[in-house]
């Protein structure tokens, strides 16, 4: 039987032999609790950059932390907007500290490399700023042995993916909310979480080119989906997640695995 890659099936002793090798890694997944439509669910961010941690741990040697299930403020030209029922979300500050505090007690605890996996658009400048700011408080600086590394999930799809998963062209990254793309992915990994007879098909949504507060809340489409999912499939769900995996593993083993005969010259 496979051993969990999940942090919270661990006890404490067996965690420490893991801080004892020196080569500690942790994934912390970044989410949100977020509407996506009335075929998804609300914490579709949350599944998927857990499903993502989860395949890249598997690979590397690497355990899963909990993850950080509520995100920061919807956007209405990337999420559908923070008015929208489901859409349950921090400010900025609290977010830059939850992230602050785990960075430290991680670091501290004696983790070597953290790696944040994230699934929602809003969050990726507030985790920036809290990771920075805890590496501060910690004095590490460049060089140092411990790092810590920050990414979206899907700036790892190729552009061959892209064109196999959107044959008639990729309407584009800031409309894909509750579209094919996450769609896709959740008929692959948690299809029992998905009710296709309830996808609306439509238009992509039109919005302007600069963000107005409070937002006018009729550009948003009624489905809260900024570009439809038709068209999504469990196949396109299994090539799209395959190919990501494999890019964050060779990216992640790339910057932070050392080679042992590297390692072995450093002690």
């Amino acid at each position: 039987m496979q051993k969990s890659v999940f942090l919270e099936d661990l006890d404490a002793f067996s965690y420490r032999e893991v801080l004892g090798s020196g080569e500690a890694m942790v994934l912390i997944p970044v989410g949100s609790l977020e509407q996506h439509g009335p075929h998804l669910p609300l914490g579709t961010d949350t599944v998927l950059s857990s499903r993502f941690a989860e395949g890249v741990a598997r690979q590397v040697g690497a355990l899963v932390a909990q993850p950080i299930a509520y995100g920061y403020k919807s956007q209405q030209k990337s999420g559908g907007g923070n008015h929208l029922a489901g859409t349950t979300s921090l400010d900025g500050t609290t977010l830059i500290g939850m992230v602050r505090n785990l960075v430290k007690s991680f670091l501290n605890q004696g983790v070597r490399h953290l790696v944040l996996i994230n699934g929602h658009f809003e969050n990726y400048q507030f985790l920036y700023e809290g990771i920075d700011l805890a590496l501060e408080d910690l004095g590490i600086k460049p060089g140092a042995e411990q790092s810590v590394l920050l990414l979206s999930y899907w700036d790892f799809v190729s552009q061959d993916t892209l064109s196999q998963v959107y044959p008639d062209g990729f309407p584009g990254w800031e409309i894909e909310h509750g579209g094919v793309l996450e769609t896709s992915l959740m008929l692959h990994l948690e299809p029992a979480r998905v009710a296709m007879d309830r996808l609306v098909d439509g238009p992509p949504a039109v919005l302007p080119r600069f963000d107005r507060l409070p937002v006018v809340t009729e550009r948003t489409p009624a489905t809260g989906c900024l570009s439809s999912a038709a068209g999504s499939s469990a196949a396109k769900g299994s090539l799209l997640y395959a190919q990501v995996i494999e890019d964050l593993v060779a990216d992640i083993v790339g910057e932070l695995v050392r080679e042992p005969a590297a390692a072995a010259a450093r002690h």
